[in-house]
């Protein structure tokens, strides 16, 4: 053992594959409020959604729509509307090897945590398409923890749900930069960016990661020692 007794485990693009996904629901929430894939700002709304990505949705569509509560909040729930038809449709599959490496942490006696940048119904959803409801200790989202990613608010948030009482012994995992920064604000050991969604080997480096692993599944390895 490395001394770790939690892990937080980002979604989308870390331990559940993203296919494009997010940008699938993007479009079709961003046009419900009017901006067409056809229009002028659409391709450069599109590139702050995958510069973005991992964090918390609502923020993005504040950002996007120059702080207008209300559209903002329409925008929102069409994304989460979108994404959760594309889950029930079956456009939902596990990270290879991601469950294992739950399973493994979990057997070791290490506590694990989702994060998501997504809201607590679309989380739901998912862990509900892949049978996962009952594969972690925790899954928590943005609303509940405070604020979502980049700021550390649902990796202490988890810690303090399960009664943990030292961020040192935290290891984060996710595919982002914003999961990376994350995961250092809150003063993780173990930040571990992973090459299986958005972020490249360069900028999970750049962020800071301690690890950069082809895969979730090489998180035990890391963590167990």
């Amino acid at each position: 053992m490395t001394g770790i007794d939690l892990v937080v485990l980002d979604m989308a693009g870390t331990t559940v594959a993203d296919d494009g996904l997010v940008e699938r629901a993007f479009t079709s929430a961003i046009g419900s409020v009017g901006v067409r894939v056809e229009d002028e700002r659409y391709q450069g709304m599109l590139d702050h959604v995958r510069a973005t990505m991992g964090q918390s949705k609502i923020t993005v569509f504040r950002t996007l729509l120059d702080g207008d509560e209300n559209t903002a909040q329409r925008a929102n729930s069409a994304f989460e509307t979108a994404y959760a038809e594309l889950v029930a449709q079956g456009h939902c599959a596990p990270i290879p090897g991601a469950e294992d490496a739950i399973r493994a942490l979990r057997g070791a006696g290490v506590l694990v945590a989702f994060s998501t940048g997504f809201a607590r119904p679309t989380q739901q959803a998912i862990l509900t398409a892949l049978g996962w409801r009952d594969l972690a200790d925790l899954a928590i989202t943005p609303a509940e923890a405070g604020r979502g990613r980049p700021y550390p608010d649902m990796v202490l948030a988890a810690l303090l749900r399960l009664g943990l009482a030292d961020v040192r012994r935290v290891a984060v995992a996710g595919d982002t930069p914003s999961d990376v920064l994350t995961g250092l604000r809150a003063g993780a050991s173990v930040v571990a960016g992973v090459l299986t969604g958005a972020g490249d080997r360069v900028s999970l480096a750049e962020a800071g990661a301690t690890h950069v692993l082809d895969s979730v599944r090489e998180l035990p390895s890391v963590v167990l020692g």
